[in-house]
């Protein structure tokens, strides 16, 4: 199969979705160490959520990644992988 008929594969789809993803887990670190201050925790700077974030977004990238790779197949009328 050519690369037009097999669509984005999960590898690109990564690269190209990772900036959000780490800014999206940065983000939710963040605002989960705030509410962490209700029950005695300290709460983590924003430089430090991002820190955090770099190793964190890329399994959360992945499976964003193959979450859409999934969303686009359905929208192309393919069949779901068999596991």
């Amino acid at each position: 199969m050519t690369q037009i008929e097999t669509g984005w594969p999960v590898r690109k789809l990564v690269i190209l979705l990772y900036p959000f993803t780490a800014a999206a887990v940065a983000i939710n670190l963040y605002m989960l160490s705030l509410m962490g201050q209700a029950v005695g925790l300290p709460p983590l700077s924003p430089v430090m959520s991002i820190w955090l974030s770099l190793p964190l977004g890329v399994p959360a990238t992945w499976f964003a990644a193959k979450w859409v790779r999934r969303l686009m197949d359905e929208a192309d009328g393919k069949p779901p992988p068999a596991n």
